[in-house]
C-alpha cells in the first residue's frame, strides 16, 4: 500500500462532492517521502506526519443558529443546500470537516444567523456606538429647562438694556416724553452714556476736582483740611499702570459730568436728577477723604466743599490761536456729610 493512500475504508464522496480524492502515485515512482514520513507497508497516510496547528489558529466554531460553513470550493446545490461530502449523512472524513467554511448566500446582508459582521467574536456587534451627547443637551430634562430658563431671562435683560441706551441718546419722541423717568433711573448714573468724544468740537479743557471737609476731632474741635485734588490722585494711579481701574479712570470725572449737566452756572439743580448727582459727588469725595486719612485718628467728616479747577488745554505751537492759560474755578457750597456717610458707610 502506497504512503499516500487514503483511507482505504473511508467510504468516498460522489462526484463532485468538493474536494477531489488525490492523485494515485506508482509504487515505485522514485519520489522521496517527505522527510520523518514513515515508509513502508502500513505506514499511517501522510495527514498523520503534519505538523500540530495550534488551536488559536483553528477558525472560531460558529454559532448554533448559523448554517455549517462551507468550503470555497464546495458544491452547492440548487435549493441552498449543499452536496455533502463521504457519506449520505453530510459527515465526510476529518479532512473534509475542517475545511468547511461559511459563505453567506445572495440574499442575505451579513453572515447566516442573523448575526451582524464583524472581526469579534461570534454574536458581537460592530455597529458604531451612538454618538455622546455634548453641552446642554448631555443635562438631564430638568437641567435643560433650567438652562433654557436662565437663557431666556440674560436674553430679555440685555435686550430692555440696550433698549434703555438707545432710548437715553435717541432724541426726544413720544416714548421719551412718556417713559422718561424710568429711563433715566436706568441709566444714571451707572450707563451715562458720553458723546463728547465724537462731537464737533471735543473737550479742550483739563478739569480737575478737588475738596476740603471740616473734621470733627477727638476733643470736640473743629477743623477745615486743605485742598485734595482727587483727579491728581487718580491720574498718578492710571500713569504707568498697563491695566487702570475703571473707577480710576472715570469715576470722579464721569460724576463731575454728571453734576454740572444737571445744575445752572449757580449751582442750583435743574430738574429731578440734581439732588442724585449731589449725593453721587458728596458720597465720593467722603469716600476720598476717608482713603487719604484726612480725619486722623478718631476724627469724623462733618462737612465737604467741592470745587472745580479748569484750565485750556494749550493749542500747538504752528497754530496762531490764542487760548488764557489762567485756571478758572467752580466752588460749591458747603455740603453737610449725612451720619451714615460720616461713620463711614462709604468707605
Amino acid at each position: 500500500m502506497d504512503a499516500y493512500d487514503g483511507d482505504s475504508h473511508a467510504p468516498q464522496g460522489p462526484v463532485g462532492s468538493g474536494e477531489a480524492p488525490p492523485p494515485e502515485r506508482p509504487r515505485d515512482s522514485g519520489v522521496p517521502a517527505p522527510r520523518g514520513a514513515p515508509r513502508g507497508p502500513g505506514a499511517a497516510p501522510p495527514s498523520a506526519a503534519l505538523p500540530a496547528v495550534p488551536a488559536s489558529a483553528l477558525p472560531s466554531p460558529a454559532p448554533s443558529s448559523a448554517e455549517p460553513e462551507r468550503h470555497p470550493s464546495a458544491v452547492t446545490a440548487g435549493d441552498g443546500s449543499e452536496a455533502g461530502s463521504g457519506d449520505g449523512t453530510g459527515g465526510g472524513t476529518e479532512r473534509d470537516r475542517r475545511a468547511v467554511v461559511v459563505r453567506p448566500r445572495p440574499d442575505q446582508d451579513g453572515p447566516p444567523g442573523g448575526e451582524p459582521a464583524g472581526p469579534g467574536p461570534a454574536g458581537d456587534s460592530t455597529a458604531p456606538p451612538a454618538a455622546r451627547r455634548a453641552g446642554v443637551a448631555a443635562l438631564s430634562p430638568r437641567y435643560q429647562i433650567g438652562a433654557a430658563l436662565a437663557l431666556a431671562v440674560v436674553a430679555v435683560v440685555t435686550c430692555v438694556h440696550l433698549g434703555m441706551v438707545f432710548l437715553s441718546v435717541a432724541p426726544a419722541n413720544t416714548v421719551t416724553k412718556q417713559h422718561g423717568k424710568a429711563i433715566e433711573e436706568w441709566i444714571y448714573p451707572e450707563f451715562e452714556q458720553n458723546w463728547k468724544l465724537f462731537a464737533p468740537n471735543p473737550l479742550q479743557q483739563n478739569i480737575a476736582v478737588q475738596v476740603r471737609a471740616q473734621i470733627r476731632t477727638a476733643d470736640g474741635d473743629i477743623d477745615t483740611t486743605g485742598w485734595y485734588d482727587l483727579s491728581a490722585r487718580d491720574g498718578e494711579a492710571i500713569d504707568g499702570s498697563l491695566l487702570p481701574s475703571h473707577t480710576e479712570q472715570n469715576e470722579l470725572r464721569r460724576a463731575w459730568d454728571f453734576f454740572v449737566a444737571t445744575h445752572d452756572g449757580d449751582n442750583r439743580p435743574v430738574g429731578l436728577r440734581g439732588a442724585l448727582s449731589e449725593q453721587y459727588v458728596r458720597r465720593i469725595a467722603v469716600m476720598r477723604l476717608y482713603r487719604e486719612d484726612a480725619t486722623g485718628q478718631a476724627g469724623t467728616v462733618q462737612r465737604v466743599q467741592v470745587r472745580s479747577r479748569t484750565t485750556n488745554v494749550p493749542p500747538p505751537e504752528w497754530s496762531r490761536e490764542q487760548v488764557s492759560d489762567k485756571p478758572v474755578h467752580r466752588v460749591l457750597p458747603w455740603w453737610t456729610v449725612t451720619a451714615d456717610e460720616a461713620a463711614g458707610g462709604v468707605r
